[in-house]
């Protein structure tokens, strides 16, 4: 198994190169495999993210398949869970395959590779702008709302820890409705929450990236500027593949 451990190495003028998947939905029983794509992956940038859904339904065997997949990548691996991976209540066990891989699985921290801080988290929904949900009504709607504002202040915690120089934030849920847009208009406030945009607002980011919406669009910022990127599989990218290649 390659040695994913190590920090990547910048290029000449000091860029890190980021290839970026989300929504890979492994599952037990399908003929996909995603060797070929990593070890492309691995020769054409210095990081892989996979922002989310790594499996389809959660289930331990799914993300031992990701694990036998991605012995076919060279490059170190930074991955956040997604709402998929928490279905089957087997999220210890998917995790730690993933991190027996070599997989940097975030969860509200940090790690620095190659003079760039990446920060993770899950996300969680809400909604954006001044229709967010508010912490109002039944204890249901409370408990909902809750979970965005922990989440959100998790990701704070996290870019606290980060001394690096650049950062790249990795979420599955949206921080903005502009890479949800194409979305059903009915769902948006379960794609993701603005209250994870004005976290990263707090912080110097280079960029952000996630997942979840599947039909949603490419590029979006944050209202301070910080540049966010839908890399769910089935969106849309410049690179014509199905993956980001993100300059850092």
């Amino acid at each position: 198994m390659p040695d994913r451990t190590k920090s990547a190495k910048p290029g000449g003028n000091g860029v890190i190169k980021i290839a970026a998947i989300g929504d890979l939905h492994v599952q037990e029983d399908a003929q996909t495999s995603y060797r070929d794509l990593f070890g492309e992956m691995s020769r054409e940038a210095d990081i892989l993210v996979l922002p989310g859904d790594l499996t389809n339904l959660g289930k331990p065997r799914e993300a031992e398949l990701l694990a036998e997949d991605l012995r076919a990548c060279s490059i170190p691996v930074v991955a956040v869970l997604g709402n998929h991976d928490y279905e089957s209540g087997c999220v210890e066990q998917v995790s730690g395959t993933l991190r027996q891989a070599g997989v940097h699985l975030l969860d509200g921290q940090a790690v620095e590779l190659g003079d760039v801080g990446f920060v993770g988290v899950k996300g969680f929904v809400g909604g954006f702008g001044p229709r967010m949900l508010g912490s109002f009504g039944e204890p249901a709607i409370k408990a909902m709302v809750a979970e965005s504002v922990n989440e959100a202040m998790r990701l704070e915690n996290a870019m606290r820890q980060v001394r690096a120089r650049r950062t790249l934030v990795v979420l599955h849920y949206a921080p903005v409705p502009e890479t949800v847009a194409g979305e059903p208009l009915e769902i948006f406030p379960f794609l993701g929450s603005s209250r994870l945009a004005e976290t990263i607002d707090r912080f110097k980011v280079s960029a952000v990236v996630h997942g979840h919406a599947h039909r949603g669009s490419y590029q979006g910022q944050t209202p301070g500027g910080a540049k966010v990127y839908n890399v769910a599989m089935h969106v849309a990218k410049p690179t014509g593949r199905p993956y980001a290649l993100l300059e850092i």
